[in-house]
């Protein structure tokens, strides 16, 4: 038995961030009454929305991929110290990168467009981060304030290359001509329809296997590596870490290009796999997302997968809620998510104590085994 004075793992993992997903439905619930509704009914159409029918799940999925890999980005950044909050430029600027192979290689092999595109991602992505990185390891400068800045400035350069150098002549929409059939990531219901699964047609595609792919690659660097284990020595104690002979500027710079080269992976989703072209604002706030999904789940990969889906399905279940409630506008889905990350994220150890106490009670009335 666990100690009296501390939560075990399955307490610490999910018990408590459980306990603080409700305490934040619970209040969402308290507003969505005052606003006239009905908690319960918004509840069942939240639920239904975001896994009521195959469309239903496939847009659930659809979003929890760019999470998963934006929440892994903030997360493997996170384990060396750094506080990443960039994932949203990284990942317009990977997304770029990937834009720029898919539409020079034009109707190249799938076996050849796909995988280069990828490595363009995650190179550009991984480039995009590399300065704040090196501003800290080697300036002093705060890793928030320079990657926050970096978002801005790749929003603007992203509006600038789609308005007047990449924009398909003729038109007006600020977007580049569609790739080739070739650097498309395959849809998930063509290929559930392949081993005889039939699945409704939606932006779900092949990426989100890559994202879990990435996720277990994650855990075992961070885990089950060395350089994994100099990233956690040196976000715990960075004297230690010079102690043990590691060199925290070369973490703080590996640790951000790995972070960006995850956050660039998100235009596998979104690009390859559903736009099909680069447009304006593709991220759509996913890389601010994924810091309150890689806080909700512990900066574990298997917490990040489940906070993403949570997420998933906030988005997809909110989309039908604000459509079937008149009053519930898609203002107030953004508060029901906002309480989620508050209590989830920001206000995790709220809880903890009352937890632990009545933890500790339990423990000592427990009959010993």
């Amino acid at each position: 038995m666990t100690a009296a004075g501390k939560l075990p793992r399955w307490a610490e993992f999910a018990l408590l961030p459980l306990i603080n997903l409700v305490v934040a439905f619970v209040l969402a619930g308290g507003i969505v009454r005052l606003l006239g509704e009905n908690p319960w009914q918004a509840l069942r159409l939240l639920v239904a929305g975001a896994a009521g029918s195959q469309d239903a799940i496939g847009y659930t999925l659809y979003y929890a991929t760019n999470f998963i890999f934006t929440g892994l980005a903030v997360a493997i950044a996170y384990h060396a110290g750094m506080f990443n909050i960039g994932a949203e430029g990284q990942a317009y600027i990977g997304g770029l990168g990937m834009g720029l192979a898919a539409l020079w290689l034009g109707d190249a092999s799938r076996w050849v467009v796909v995988p280069l595109a990828i490595l363009a991602g995650a190179g550009f992505g991984a480039a995009w981060a590399f300065v704040p990185a090196w501003l800290q390891a080697r300036r002093g400068s705060h890793i928030v304030i320079t990657t926050i800045m970096f978002n801005f400035i790749a929003s603007a350069l992203m509006t600038y290359l789609l308005v007047n150098v990449l924009i398909k002549p003729g038109q007006q929409s600020p977007e580049t001509r569609e790739f080739g059939a070739h650097a498309f990531m395959p849809a998930m219901h063509a290929v559930l329809a392949k081993v005889g699964l039939t699945f409704a047609p939606t932006p779900f595609n092949f990426a989100f296997v890559l994202s879990l792919i990435a996720a277990l690659l994650v855990w075992i660097f961070v885990w089950h590596t060395r350089w994994g284990y100099a990233f956690r020595v040196t976000g715990q104690n960075p004297a230690a870490a010079v102690y043990a002979g590691i060199a925290p500027p070369r973490i703080i710079i590996g640790s951000m290009l790995l972070s960006g080269a995850l956050a660039g992976g998100l235009g596998l989703n979104e690009l390859l796999g559903a736009q099909h072209r680069l447009i304006i604002d593709f991220p759509g706030g996913a890389g601010f997302v994924g810091i309150a999904v890689s806080l909700m789940g512990r900066n574990h990969p298997v917490g990040i997968v489940a906070a993403a889906l949570l997420f998933g399905a906030l988005y997809q279940g909110g989309s039908q809620l604000a459509f079937d409630l008149p009053k519930i506008n898609r203002d107030m889905v953004v508060v029901i998510q906002g309480l989620v990350i508050l209590f989830c994220g920001a206000m995790e150890n709220l809880l903890r104590a009352p937890l632990t106490r009545a933890w500790a009670r339990f423990a000592r009335t427990a009959p010993a085994e």
